[in-house]
């Protein structure tokens, strides 16, 4: 159903991006897939080609409102016109916000929250035209806050807000908007997350051999966009902490502080 649509995957060289843009690929739709690190970027569009499958590498950072007008129009220069737009591209971050420095709650937002708005604004109009897809890559920090995760948290909140909105907006437009919120995910991102002087953490606190793979997430997010859902929620945990929180958010809360109070070298105490 995807055969020669087009797909603008944010953060597409490694983790869920990556195995997203093997997965639309594959069901031959044409790829646009950006990151920031032109090496990697270059490596994934290669490993893509060899698969057969047609993709423009626009090496940009979604942080950068100028990057993401130029992610669209180079779209629309090659290909015409954007059908679907995964707005996946993130950074997490893992202090208290009280040892934090500003910059990095601030790092995080202007990626995660304002690239979402700035690459879903400039492909809106092309968008509207398809009668496409938005879809937000969340998390379940999006539905319950999470400590040490302040910016993170607020960054997710703010995407699913925005969506929503955008959503309930074009209600008669034909515009489909997706928030996807994968729970925990065998990925870099906790690898990548910043600390609090904003340097990368440099190894995951978590057991990654025990998460959802990104291949899985990608089934489950080209299923969703194929069926124009309004909002994934995956795992049997992230499902039940979302649940929960409806009506037992002061047990929740405390679940949540347990659980991340057990991180090896947690800064919650």
């Amino acid at each position: 159903m995807l055969h020669h649509k087009v797909v603008i995957i944010t953060g597409a060289s490694s983790g869920i991006g990556k195995a997203c843009a093997e997965k639309f690929g594959n069901k031959g739709a044409k790829l646009v897939i950006t990151g920031r690190n032109e090496a990697n970027l270059q490596e994934t569009a290669k490993w893509l080609t060899k698969k057969g499958i047609d993709v423009l590498a626009v090496k940009s950072d979604v942080a950068i409102k100028e990057d993401c007008k130029r992610i669209i129009d180079e779209t629309i220069v090659k290909y015409g016109q954007v059908d679907v737009l995964i707005n996946n591209a993130g950074i997490s971050m893992r202090a208290l916000l009280n040892d934090a420095d500003l910059s990095v709650i601030e790092q995080v937002m202007q990626t995660n929250f304002y690239g979402t708005l700035y690459c879903t604004k400039y492909a809106l109009p092309h968008l509207l035209k398809t009668k496409g897809s938005v879809v937000g890559i969340s998390s379940i920090a999006g539905y319950i806050g999470l400590p040490a995760r302040t910016g993170y948290s607020a960054s997710k909140f703010a995407m699913q807000g925005f969506l929503e909105a955008l959503r309930t907006e074009n209600l008669n437009n034909g515009l489909h908007v997706m928030i996807a919120c994968p729970g925990f995910t065998a990925s870099n991102i906790r690898n990548t997350a910043l600390s609090a002087n904003g340097n990368a953490q440099g190894e995951s606190p978590r057991k990654e051999d025990k998460m959802m793979t990104a291949e899985e997430v990608a089934e489950h997010i080209y299923n969703g966009v194929i069926n124009r859902n309004r909002t994934l929620v995956l795992t049997t945990e992230g499902k039940l902490a979302v649940f929960l929180s409806k009506f037992f958010p002061k047990f929740i809360a405390k679940m949540v502080f347990n659980k991340m109070a057990k991180e090896p070298n947690s800064p919650v105490r």
